[in-house]
């Protein structure tokens, strides 16, 4: 898909306050074990939100910064998606109870998107293709997760890598911003690869779901409401999928990839990225990164990277290449424009 004239104006960030040292998360595994997992992954920090901190909560305060540093009228949003696997309930949308928490009117169109660590792309895309619509005048791209909160810190495959985080995008037309172009892909064949088998409507929480219990032959502790991940099995995903969707999108947009000013990848370890960039043949320089500081934050990983790293770096005309995969399997490319986007400091909730 392509669009035109319309982009990201502006972008705030909110993160848990507590930080998790990730050397000393060695309460089920010995400390040598988690300096091998932690250096093979880079992830050496990341936040974990409280028991009553959900991901609106970080949205919410993202938002707020947004609203407050970009001195938005909160009457002409007349859009707001929420994206999260984490909602506050499974009734109402999360969405519907933000709209109402920000002060926004009551014309405001307000829905979630549920999908895993594509979905601010997939968001975006959506996003763009309603606002070619000149009835709508702003929209609000809430991207918010918890993952800490689902999975399990006694299954070493899972235990180190996950954190929490939410972003607040505001998206506008003008035809300053020029063309975008997306590439939205899924494979529900490979819906294993990543799962929570417990608490949904196929597999209803009961007292079977929620206890613990010894998963494999290395001993590895999760119950069926937990997440779990075969990452062996994703990697190979990455490395068929990802690179060819990253040339298709370049072909497609006619653009040279050595052209664009950054390329935001999906934080999900330090050696994926690092054989993204090397398969592709981009310049290392243009690739920032929060894995060591945050840690994999599902969808939020991308637009955080972005709020944390080119922060004071996005003054005038820039071209971004995105790219995230995960849950589903599903994939996502972009090559985005950003016209003097506005990036507000970092909130601690």
């Amino acid at each position: 898909m392509s669009f035109n004239g319309v982009g990201i104006k502006a972008l705030a960030a909110a993160v848990p306050r507590t930080v998790i040292d990730n050397l000393n998360y060695t309460e089920y595994f010995p400390a040598d074990q988690v300096k091998e997992v932690v250096e093979k992954v880079g992830i050496y920090e990341r936040r974990f939100a409280d028991e009553k901190t959900c991901s609106s909560d970080l949205c919410y305060a993202a938002a707020e910064k947004l609203i407050a540093d970009n001195n938005i009228d909160k009457s002409e949003i007349d859009l707001l998606i929420f994206i999260s696997q984490t909602p506050d309930f499974r009734m109402p949308a999360t969405s519907v109870l933000l709209q109402d928490r920000l002060g926004l009117p009551n014309s405001t169109i307000a829905f979630d998107i549920n999908l895993g660590c594509s979905a601010f792309i997939y968001g975006l895309s959506v996003v763009f293709s309603m606002m070619q619509n000149k009835g709508l005048r702003k929209a609000l791209l809430l991207d918010g997760e918890t993952r800490s909160k689902v999975y399990s810190p006694k299954d070493r495959r899972s235990a180190f890598l996950f954190g929490d985080g939410g972003v607040a995008a505001l998206i506008e037309r003008d035809e300053a911003f020029g063309e975008s172009w997306f590439s939205l892909n899924s494979d529900g064949s490979r819906g294993d690869l990543i799962k929570i088998n417990g608490g949904g409507y196929r597999m209803p929480s009961s007292i079977e779901t929620l206890k613990e219990r010894v998963v494999d032959e290395y001993g590895n502790i999760r119950s069926d409401e937990q997440g779990y991940m075969n990452g062996g099995d994703v990697f190979n995903f990455v490395i068929r999928e990802i690179p060819k969707d990253i040339k298709k999108m370049a072909e497609f947009s006619g653009k040279d990839l050595a052209d664009l000013d950054w390329y935001i990848f999906h934080q999900a370890n330090n050696f994926i990225n690092s054989y993204l960039a090397k398969k592709l043949k981009l310049n290392v320089s243009k690739i920032p990164s929060t894995i060591a500081k945050y840690g994999n934050t599902s969808s939020v990983s991308v637009p955080l990277t972005i709020a944390d790293q080119l922060k004071d770096k996005m003054e005038g005309h820039h071209e971004l290449l995105l790219s995230a995969f995960g849950v589903g399997m599903t994939w996502a490319t972009a090559i985005v424009p950003f016209e003097d986007c506005r990036i507000s400091n970092i909130v601690e909730v």
